[in-house]
């Protein structure tokens, strides 16, 4: 029996009559439930990647890749201008600039949230592509030339303020007098707002110039850490290290990575566990492939025997059975394929369609850290996933295939 009279016999299989309608029916839903697994799982991994890409791309372009910090006992850097002096001049440092920060109270309008604070030189901050790219109000050339404040987009509204009112900021550690510790208070021209995506850095990020910082926070002369940009961010730990022997005593030095390590290690389980569970979808039609298969089988017997009987060897009776069922698989991880790459390149769009269908937020900034829901397709993640579709929708095929061939002809044609 040639390979085309196979596939042509497979293909016959697949065609329902009435008689066969149930088996088919089961071989239906045993493809849409590979589909939607293998869609499921493509649109969640791509989601899951985006998250860790726009999170990383954001933390570090706000606060670099590494960090150096006061040594132990002080409470600022001595020698800044140094230390940035020396940091340039490393081959793997693209960039060096200053900060100071702490926390503050800001007020408007009879509004106040607590936010985060930080000074840094007008020039430095022009050179953070990810705030200077994002400028959605005022200029950064007015808090070059006029000082005042850059805040975040959610922040001003939440204060009810734009470029060019009035921020009060008040900081608890202030003058003490005679009737107590007076807080610290200081009002600031907004000169510019910003939305880079991050709900955290939106809603409570307030730039200052580093000298009006210092005044604020009563930080002496001198920066409190340096923040360091590298032309690698997978090396920061390893320079991070480095820069730690080459400053000891002076400075003490942390990666992004261990900042942030407990963040993108929930994040890393978050998406190992979702493969997991939704590989279940897929295995779960896998065993629909192997009932639906068998069912057939039990079906055709006296088919097979009479091919056995006109000359079909047992493993072109395997081969039969495998086309029979592998085909299931292979359209329905093929659909699925289609299915998720489309929805994947298209989340934030199927997002929005879908909350104005059932007018609710699906994806709160507040909760989720980004204003908008992020996907990125990784090629190997993806066949990786079609591979493993097709190979468990084979192995699947295996043993129905394995019982139509061991099929006695003289047994079924005596006795069926």
């Amino acid at each position: 029996m040639n390979l085309g009279l196979e596939l042509w016999i497979a293909r016959r299989y697949l065609r329902a009559r009435r008689v066969e309608g149930f088996i088919s029916v089961v071989a239906g839903f045993s493809l849409i439930g590979i589909a939607l697994g293998v869609a499921t799982l493509i649109i969640v991994m791509s989601v899951m990647n985006g998250f860790h890409t726009q999170l990383v791309d954001r933390i570090v372009g706000v606060n670099g890749h590494v960090v150096l910090h006061p040594p132990p006992g002080a409470d600022t850097l001595s020698d800044v201008a140094g230390l940035e002096r020396e940091l340039r001049d490393l081959p793997n440092v693209l960039d060096v600039f200053s900060e100071t920060e702490g926390q503050a109270l800001a007020t408007a309008t009879g509004n106040a949230t607590g936010t985060l604070v930080r000074g840094i030189r007008p020039d430095d901050l022009r050179r953070r592509t990810l705030v200077a790219g994002a400028i959605t109000g005022g200029s950064l050339d007015t808090f070059a030339t006029e000082g005042g404040a850059v805040i975040g987009a959610r922040l001003a509204r939440q204060l009810g303020v734009g470029a060019g009112d009035a921020l009060t900021l008040l900081h608890p550690d202030g003058d003490v007098t005679v009737v107590g510790t007076i807080p610290r208070v200081r009002t600031y021209t907004i000169a510019a707002l910003f939305e880079i995506g991050m709900y955290e850095y939106d809603s409570g990020l307030v730039y200052l110039p580093l000298n009006d910082a210092l005044i604020f926070f009563r930080a002496g002369a001198e920066a409190t850490k340096i923040q360091v940009v590298l032309d690698d961010p997978d090396s920061a730990e390893q320079v991070s290290t480095g820069l730690a022997e080459t400053f000891a005593g002076r400075a003490r030095t942390s990666a992004w990575p261990s900042l942030n390590r407990q963040f993108f290690n929930a994040l890393k389980v978050e998406r190992n566990v979702m493969f997991l569970i939704l590989t279940l979808i897929i295995l779960v039609a896998a065993f629909n492939v192997v009932s639906s298969m068998i069912m057939l089988v039990r079906d055709k017997e006296k088919g097979i025997a009479i091919m056995r009987t006109m000359g079909a060897t047992r493993p072109a009776v395997l081969r039969i059975f495998v086309f029979t069922g592998g085909s299931v698989g292979v359209v329905g991880t093929l659909l699925g394929f289609v299915l998720g790459l489309a929805f994947a390149t298209n989340v934030e769009a199927m997002r929005r369609f879908l909350e104005s269908i059932a007018g609710v937020d699906l994806f709160a900034a507040e909760i989720y850290f980004l204003s908008q829901l992020p996907a990125e397709v990784q090629p190997l993640q993806v066949i990786g996933v079609l591979a493993f579709a097709l190979a468990l929708a084979l192995l699947a095929t295996i043993y129905p295939a394995w019982r139509a061939s061991r099929i006695d002809p003289a047994e079924v044609l005596r006795y069926g």
